[in-house]
C-alpha cells in the first residue's frame, strides 16, 4: 500500500493505475529555450502586479489542508461543502486531491526543477513553507494538477456551472505563479496531469460509485434548498 501524508485520505488509484508523469510529459524547458524565457518574463510580470486581492486568493489557494481547501470552489459551486452536510462530496474531493497530487511526483523527483523563488530570490506567498518547497521539484505543479482535477470532477457534478468551475480550476493553478512557487510551464503541465488523473479515475469502479453518490447528495441538497 502506498504511503501518504497522515492528514491525507488514500486516493482511488493504485500504483499501477496512476498516470506516470515522467512518461506522459515532455521535459521542463531548457534554460536557453524560448519557453524558459517566457517563464522568466511571466514570473517578472506577475511579481510586479499590485493586485492585492489576487495575491490573497493565491495565498488561500496554496493551503490544501482540510477543511480550508473546500473553500476554494464553494463560491462557484453555489453550495457549502462540509464533512457533515456533504460527506460524500467532501470525501471525494479529498481522495481526488491525493491521486492528482501523487500523479506529479515521478516527474518532480526525476527532474527536481528549481522553483522560481530560488532563481529570482524573491519571496513566495507562503514564506513559512519555502524550506520545504526547496526540497521538492517544481515540475509539474501538484497544486495545478489538483485544482484542474477538482474542476473536471465538479463540472460533471454541476454541469450547469461548468464554465465558472473550469475558470476557477484554471485560476487555482495560476495562483502558484502568483505565489512565485511555480513557473508558468509547471502549471501548464500540472493541468495535464490533473486531466490524466481524472481520465484514469473514470476507469476506477470505486471512484465511479462515489461520484454517483456525490451527485445524489448534491441533488438532494439543492432540492432541499429550493423547497
Amino acid at each position: 500500500m502506498r504511503l501518504v501524508m497522515p492528514d491525507l485520505l488514500h486516493g482511488y488509484l493504485s500504483d499501477e493505475e496512476m498516470p506516470n508523469s515522467l512518461l506522459l510529459l515532455t521535459p521542463p524547458p531548457e534554460p536557453a529555450s524560448d519557453t524558459f524565457k517566457f517563464d522568466l518574463e511571466y514570473a517578472r510580470r506577475v511579481s510586479e502586479s499590485k493586485d492585492q486581492i489576487r495575491f490573497l486568493q493565491a495565498v488561500s489557494d496554496a493551503n490544501l489542508s482540510f477543511p480550508h481547501a473546500v473553500r476554494s470552489f464553494e463560491a462557484v459551486l453555489g453550495i457549502d461543502i462540509d464533512e457533515l452536510l456533504t460527506p460524500k462530496l467532501y470525501a471525494l474531493m479529498r481522495r481526488v486531491m491525493t491521486d492528482a497530487g501523487l500523479s506529479t511526483y515521478t516527474a518532480k523527483n526525476f527532474y527536481n526543477r528549481e522553483r522560481p523563488f530560488v532563481v529570482n530570490k524573491q519571496k513566495t506567498c507562503t514564506p513559512e513553507k519555502e524550506e520545504i518547497l526547496r526540497k521538492v521539484g517544481s515540475f509539474p505543479s501538484g497544486h495545478a494538477a489538483v485544482g484542474w482535477a477538482w474542476a473536471l470532477v465538479f463540472s460533471e457534478i454541476f454541469p450547469d456551472r461548468e464554465e465558472v468551475i473550469l475558470e476557477r480550476g484554471h485560476d487555482f493553478g495560476e495562483s502558484r505563479v502568483v505565489c512565485n512557487a511555480h513557473w508558468y510551464s509547471d502549471v501548464v503541465k500540472g493541468r495535464e496531469m490533473g486531466k490524466a488523473t481524472v481520465d484514469c479515475l473514470r476507469a476506477n469502479t470505486a471512484f465511479n460509485t462515489d461520484l454517483v453518490l456525490a451527485k445524489e447528495e448534491v441533488f438532494q441538497l439543492l432540492k432541499n434548498k429550493e423547497s
